[in-house]
């Protein structure tokens, strides 16, 4: 197979890691792989991959943006020029433009739904789900079933894999040596890796912590990632005096580096997909804390793979917290209970075989 991939942008985060991880896997498979974005982002990495790349005009989240049509332009011809016979659009205007080929070129067009859409009317009029769509968890699924009436025999539920070679149990002496490099010495380590974005409900965990440190006054609180929330979670760290406490990171392009420092994984977010870095959490063996919404109650099974609490619940996260922090055996289990649940359900040869059995389907519906 020649197989397309259709990123707006190729920056550090869950898609990326995605169309990697499946780029990785369809290429030693044999499959000869290309990669259309925009310029920004690690784009030198995938070419180093041995992917082509197809630089486009595609940085927009507008449904009907001229460089939509641009894009289509550029690719119908390559389309025809490289006899590929598939497309796999990712965000919806990738989607958009996965439509257009399909209908100018004869491709067959696949989309990944990775959360959650608002029920907009251009969705409506022009709903460009493609020939199957990829949901990566059975909450999104209902979603688009639910919130779009997509026939249920067009989606197909496909977990994000994880690649456990990388994403191993940190030792002591490793992990004690990882909070060093960031300056936290043996301290109590708690963190998130995620946009700052209000969705993902730092709010909520930032006003949680200060109880924690009332009984754990060493603890620190690593949030990982950029977003247009950050000088709002600044403010509120410095409001409630805690600024000794609580660290910002920037996005890092191996999440492992920051993972090997925790102790304690936590996901409070309002909504969620499934959850790719809370799976790398839980793939390292770190006991994790997770809203009990979406995608994130189908990998937390509470008081066995982590802990659960209810979305927005600070008094909540406060008592998960300190109950992993008190109980040091009871969070090594569930962190020995994580990783051993990710490596029966979502390995990454698990999703590549499901992609690819899915491509051959809809090629051969094709004729």
């Amino acid at each position: 197979m020649k197989i397309l991939y259709l990123s707006n942008h190729l920056n550090i985060g869950g898609i990326t890691s995605y169309l990697l991880t499946l780029a990785r896997g369809l290429k030693s498979r044999g499959h000869e792989v290309y990669i259309a974005s925009s310029s920004q982002g690690l784009t030198a990495g995938y070419s180093k991959e041995g992917f082509t790349f197809f630089p486009i005009p595609i940085r927009t989240k507008k449904d009907l943006s001229p460089k939509i049509i641009f894009s289509r332009i550029k690719l119908s011809g390559l389309i025809r020029e490289y006899n590929i016979g598939l497309v796999h659009s990712n965000t919806r205007t990738t989607q958009i433009l996965g439509c257009l080929l399909s209908k100018s070129t004869g491709c067959v067009h696949i989309t990944t739904c990775h959360g959650y859409f608002k029920r907009r009317l251009l969705r409506r009029i022009f709903p460009c789900w493609g020939d199957k769509i990829i949901a990566v968890s059975e909450q999104v699924k209902e979603h688009l079933l639910d919130d779009f009436k997509v026939e249920a025999d067009k989606v197909k539920v496909i977990h994000n894999g994880i690649d456990l070679e990388k994403f191993k149990i940190t030792d002591q002496k490793s992990k004690s040596e990882a909070k060093r490099v960031l300056g936290f010495e043996d301290s109590p380590v708690l963190g998130i890796i995620a946009r700052l974005s209000d969705v993902k409900g730092h709010t909520y965990l930032i006003r949680a912590f200060p109880e924690v440190l009332d009984s754990f006054p060493e603890a620190k609180l690593l949030l990982v990632g950029r977003g247009k929330m950050q000088a709002e979670l600044l403010k509120l760290v410095k409001g409630l005096n805690i600024q000794n406490s609580v660290f910002f990171m920037p996005e890092v392009c191996d999440t492992m580096e920051m993972l090997a420092a925790m102790d304690i994984f936590v996901m409070p977010s309002l909504k969620e997909g499934l959850g790719l870095a809370l799976m790398e959490a839980m793939a390292s063996a770190i006991p994790v804390i997770g809203s009990n919404i979406g995608g994130i109650k189908s990998l937390i099974k509470d008081g066995t793979t982590g802990l659960l609490v209810e979305p927005s619940d600070i008094k909540g996260l406060t008592v998960a917290m300190l109950d992993l922090l008190e109980n040091k055996d009871k969070a090594a289990a569930l962190g020995k209970n994580a990783r051993k649940f990710i490596r029966e359900n979502f390995s990454q040869e698990l999703m590549v075989e499901q992609t690819e059995a899915l491509y051959l389907e809809c090629l051969k519906n094709r004729g």
